[in-house]
């Protein structure tokens, strides 16, 4: 949910709820935006903007020598493009894959393309989301061998977010087929977020019953915790509940949390599942008239989301691709002050070589966005070419469309250009296209992907 500026308010209301939304998040449109939208059609690869500088040409000259093109974004076919990026991958046990919109088929589409290719060629076997843990679940359960099908499935767990596209029905199709192919090589989907906007009556139904057959004495006592808590089914509604309100809600679901964890390591997915309730209670304190709140909030939720894809991968064994926005995958934000610790760079502590950022960029195209009121579908918007001083310039100047390269081994006439804050499209729950945000890549991620255009993803 990146993107996100310091606001008060309803705006501030909007934007901050978006976090719990799964990734449905404002995106107020300033005049400068209107006129982007507005803009032309990207120049073509290598020609975008005025002449290069000598300096910018020469780092240019030295990313191409390092360079891998891509064949296509889409998937299917052959991924001998793909194989530097296995070695880039290395042995590394979580990998963060971004996105610089929230809505391009560009990067929904080659998400699928890397998770079958490290899947196929490197054993990966779970695929992680920006989304509720609960509706996670949900899409596992399906992908496991339950009941309905690839689109109902989208809609039923997808709806509103930016994600209800056909670039996901498509993912969890295939997921879906290769585990009827491949029953003994079986991958899972996982939601590393907070259950929002509906936490899902299931989660509290998940744990009551675990402990009705494991602590049954335990269980009135949850139960009446529990009661002023169910159902959670309209977050918005519920931040306008007082904050004391609130601040009680949050300590009844901890103490439920800490009820529930006295069964130990031997009912470990039931206590995940109550830590998630808790965590999406403690978000839900946050007083969106205080800005070290709102600070404070994003802290843990990126925190939190750190943790719920650590628990996975340490209960389950997994190689995980986890997809998120390109400021919760990377070590930096363009907006450090809203987001000061990424999940990124929890993960970085925590795994140290065994997490490894891959972020994306693109020079020019289409995505979604949604307006202040959240009515309605999310909307296409347009940026023209990335003008001269952008991170996006001098990457288009590579002599190919669209690559990718390892950040970390990148030559020496590179570092230094690396190394430094430039403009950069970012574009999550809100975008804003003047001022640009800044960001250095060197720093951000270990291996990027650039693109040359994107265009909007496709509806359901």
């Amino acid at each position: 949910m990146q993107g996100y500026r310091k606001t008060t308010g309803r705006r501030g209301f909007l934007a901050l709820t978006g976090a719990l939304a799964g990734g449905v998040a404002a995106s107020a449109l300033s005049a400068p935006a209107a006129r982007a939208a507005s803009a032309g059609p990207a120049a073509p690869a290598g020609s975008s903007g005025a002449a290069p500088t000598s300096r910018e040409a020469a780092v240019a000259r030295s990313l191409e020598r390092v360079a891998h093109p891509l064949r296509t974004t889409d998937p299917g076919g052959r991924t001998a493009d793909l194989r530097a990026l296995s070695a880039m991958v290395g042995k590394a046990k979580v990998v963060g894959l971004g996105e610089a919109t929230h809505g391009s088929h560009e990067f929904f589409a080659m998400k699928e393309r890397v998770f079958r290719h490290l899947v196929e060629e490197c054993g990966f076997t779970a695929f992680a989301l920006e989304m509720s843990w609960s509706a996670g679940l949900r899409i596992d359960e399906y992908l496991q061998g339950g009941p309905g099908d690839p689109r109902r499935i989208a809609e039923e767990t997808l709806a509103g977010s930016p994600w209800e596209r056909e670039e996901f029905v498509s993912l969890i199709g295939w997921m879906r087929e290769h585990n009827r192919r491949r029953p003994g090589r079986r991958v899972h989907f996982m939601g590393d977020d907070l259950g929002g906007p509906k936490l899902g009556d299931h989660i509290f139904a998940r744990v009551l019953s675990s402990v009705r057959e494991t602590r049954p004495e335990a269980l009135p006592r949850l139960t009446a915790l529990y009661a002023g808590l169910r159902p959670f089914d309209d977050i918005f509604g519920y931040l306008r509940k007082p904050l004391a309100e609130r601040e009680e809600n949050a300590a009844r679901a901890q103490e439920a949390l800490d009820l529930v964890a006295e069964a130990g390591e031997n009912h470990a997915w039931t206590v995940q599942h109550a830590r998630n309730i808790a965590q999406t209670f403690a978000f839900a304190t946050i007083d969106l008239a205080d800005p070290a709140s709102v600070t404070a909030a994003e802290r843990l939720r990126d925190q939190a989301m750190a943790d719920n894809v650590l628990w996975w991968q340490e209960h389950t064994g997994h190689r995980m691709l986890l997809s998120a926005h390109n400021g919760h995958i990377g070590y930096l934000s363009t907006h450090p002050d809203m987001y000061p610790r990424t999940q990124g760079a929890v993960l970085r502590e925590r795994l140290g070589r065994d997490y490894a950022a891959i972020g994306f960029t693109f020079a020019g195209g289409s995505f979604l966005t949604k307006d202040t009121s959240l009515d309605g579908d999310w909307k296409p918007v347009t940026v023209p070419a990335a003008r001269p001083g952008m991170n996006e310039h001098t990457l288009d100047r590579v002599g190919y469309r669209d690559f990718y390269l390892d950040l970390r081994t990148a030559p020496a006439a590179a570092h230094d250009w690396l190394d430094r804050p430039r403009p950069v499209y970012d574009a999550g729950s809100t975008f804003t296209p003047d001022p640009l945000p800044t960001l250095a890549l060197g720093r951000a991620y270990d291996v990027l992907i650039h693109l040359h255009r994107v265009r909007a993803a496709e509806r359901l």
